[in-house]
């Protein structure tokens, strides 16, 4: 297992998942990768993005998630597992499947959250959808402890 895809999603529980990965990277001499997928880009769903400081506000806020990123990535390379980390922004599914065939990925983590039934009727699982469409393991990591 050379390759693992962890993805993240600022959502305050980011480090269960970067744990998770250490532990298996430091196992199979693994090189992580952490990745994020920024929310898309007013334009890419159909959004006029408006005035100058909708543009600046949108960039800073793209400048933080890498910076964050960038932070676990270099705890992880002083912990001894080489890592780098990844903002993209795009539809989620088809994003984390192209990055993981585009880095060789043997392995995704991601974390899942057990939402109720309209959270699933309406926006659907994540995770659900990466088992779905991946040809290359999952390991999910449930997040609601």
């Amino acid at each position: 297992m050379k390759n693992i895809l962890v993805t993240i999603d600022f959502d305050g529980k980011e480090q269960i998942l970067l744990d998770k990965a250490y532990q298996f990277a430091s196992v199979f001499n693994s090189k992580v990768w952490i990745m994020h997928i920024a929310a898309p880009d007013p334009d890419f769903v159909g959004y006029s993005v408006g005035p100058q400081y909708i543009r600046d506000s949108r960039a800073e806020e793209l400048r933080n998630e890498h910076r964050i990123l960038q932070d676990f990535s270099r705890t992880l390379n002083e912990r001894g597992v080489e890592t780098d980390a990844l903002l993209v922004d795009g539809a989620t599914i088809e994003m984390i499947m192209k990055e993981a065939e585009k880095l060789n990925a043997d392995l995704i983590i991601t974390g899942h959250n057990d939402h109720g039934f309209f959270y699933k009727a309406f926006i659907g699982s994540t995770s659900e959808q990466i088992i779905a469409k991946s040809k290359i393991p999952v390991l999910l990591v449930p997040l609601d402890r």
